[in-house]
């Protein structure tokens, strides 16, 4: 078994969160006195190494039966044993997991049989890349790495293990795809064959979606995920509405970067940089700029020797629906998604015309309720620095047109909300019975609020009474 002792700064950070929380160190110490080893292992002790916050604590217990580690974890606190089945345990108030090796059966609901008495290096060997087959002793401080995932980490690259586990679960090829981008590293020649061959039936839309939502999340470039199913061949499997884009041209005077597929990429990567108040809002930003050309695959045309793509907004609504749902994005993710790939133009359209406070008010009422004209804007301009014909980088510069826009918007108080109505069902009852008639005529009266810029709730009643009774 190949054990090293670990730096000391590690040691340090490792014991600087066991001393902060002494409930661990009593665990640690009754588990030793019961002559069972823990160790610290998966994606801790890699981001340790990658200099990384460590979030979601493992602790595996070797040489305890599953009884034995919960009577020692119930000295500490109340255990759930959400996990007993599969040798995960958790006491209340501490976020870590104890667990115990096991193994288990491929495919969804795996026969599982845990082993406590199973050598740490055959319970590593289970992991799916070798950056999170690595250990720490607690007791020895001793870095157990069978595999060289420090050596893969130090090289940037992902390799396996065991090539024969790794193809048993085909959720390994997604967290392939999300490690490529959120640690920008790539897999070896041995693995990238291994995920351009596998079989990628089986697994749950729900899981597949959780690591695309990781990828956008956690990556500084996500493109990088997407390239890679592009390299290895596997794009059109995956994502077919996305793989369309591949090859289809665009006018180079405006887009000098390349095929509508590259202006994605870095059309994600700039959405990837923006800053955001939450991560919903982060998810629906970089899956609009992954979704917003998509149209451009269905409609674009050369003409008269110029490459024209007509209407592409209004045509990538049902693919990104379609792309969206295989994906199995979430409803409150996709309809904000879809509004902002059908109206992604106007921001453009609207500088170009000169468009005026009204115009910017009903742009802001068709948006609502699932985005803003600000959200609107910053799409536009993760667009726009999308155009790098140099590299596939995306630009940093602050584009003048979307500029004029968002500060158009903001003079007709509409950037982060539409304007109300000053009329309701409730106001104009007694001059319409309730119906559809009713809702036309609050419509025009919402129209002429904002045309005429009327602020005064019964002046546009008494408009309203005359236009009607006339």
């Amino acid at each position: 078994m190949k054990c090293t002792k670990i730096d000391t700064n590690i040691q340090r950070s490792i014991n600087k969160i066991i001393k902060k929380t002494p409930k661990i160190e009593v665990i640690l110490h009754a588990i030793h006195e019961h002559e069972g080893n823990a160790f610290l292992v998966g994606g801790a002790v890699r981001d340790l190494f990658l200099n990384l916050t460590m979030k979601d604590l493992d602790i595996e217990v070797h040489g305890l039966t599953i009884d034995e580690l919960q009577k020692i974890l119930q000295k500490v606190g109340p255990v759930s044993l959400v996990g007993k089945v599969y040798g995960v345990l958790r006491v209340h108030g501490l976020d870590i997991d104890w667990s115990l090796p096991r193994t288990d059966t491929a495919g969804r609901k795996p026969d599982v049989v845990v082993d406590p008495y199973m050598d740490i290096v055959q319970a590593l060997k289970r992991r799916d890349l070798t950056m999170n087959a690595m250990a720490i002793n607690l007791h020895t401080f001793e870095l157990i790495d069978p595999f060289n995932g420090l050596c893969d980490i130090e090289k940037k690259q992902l390799c396996t293990p065991d090539e024969d586990f790794f193809v048993e679960d085909p959720l390994r090829f997604y967290r392939v795809m999300q490690f490529i981008g959120r640690f920008d590293m790539y897999p070896c020649k041995a693995l990238n064959a291994l995920c351009a061959h596998m079989n990628l039936s089986g697994v749950s839309k729900e899981r597949i979606s959780d690591e695309f939502e990781k990828l956008f999340l956690r990556s500084k470039y996500p493109s990088k995920g997407f390239r890679w199913l592009k390299d290895i061949g596997r794009l059109r499997e995956v994502l077919p509405e996305l793989a369309a884009l591949v090859g289809t041209a665009q006018n180079p005077k405006w887009h000098p970067e390349g095929d509508v597929f590259e202006h994605t990429m870095q059309a994600v990567d700039a959405a990837a940089q923006f800053e955001y108040p939450n991560n919903k809002q982060k998810l629906i930003m970089l899956f609009a700029a992954l979704c917003h050309d998509l149209g451009k695959a269905v409609v674009t045309k050369t003409v008269d020797g110029t490459i024209k793509s007509i209407g592409h907004e209004q045509a990538g609504v049902p693919l990104a629906k379609e792309l969206l749902k295989r994906m199995s994005i979430k409803k409150d993710i996709i309809a904000p998604v879809c509004t902002l790939v059908r109206y992604h133009m106007q921001v453009l359209m609207f500088v170009t015309d000169n468009a005026g406070p009204a115009a910017y008010k009903r742009l802001a009422r068709k948006l609502e309720p699932n985005v803003t004209i600000a959200q609107l804007a910053q799409l536009a301009l993760a667009d726009r620095q999308a155009r790098n014909g140099d590299s596939n980088m995306p630009l940093t510069d602050i584009d003048e047109d979307v500029k004029v826009f968002l500060k158009n918007a903001y003079k007709s108080m509409v950037a982060h909300k539409a304007e109300p109505a000053l009329l309701s069902g409730a106001d104009i009852i007694d001059i319409v019975p309730p119906g559809p008639e009713m809702g036309r005529v609050l419509k025009e009266a919402y129209e002429m609020q904002i045309a005429e810029n009327i602020t005064d709730k019964n002046e546009l009643k008494r408009r309203v009474a005359a236009k009607y009774k006339k």
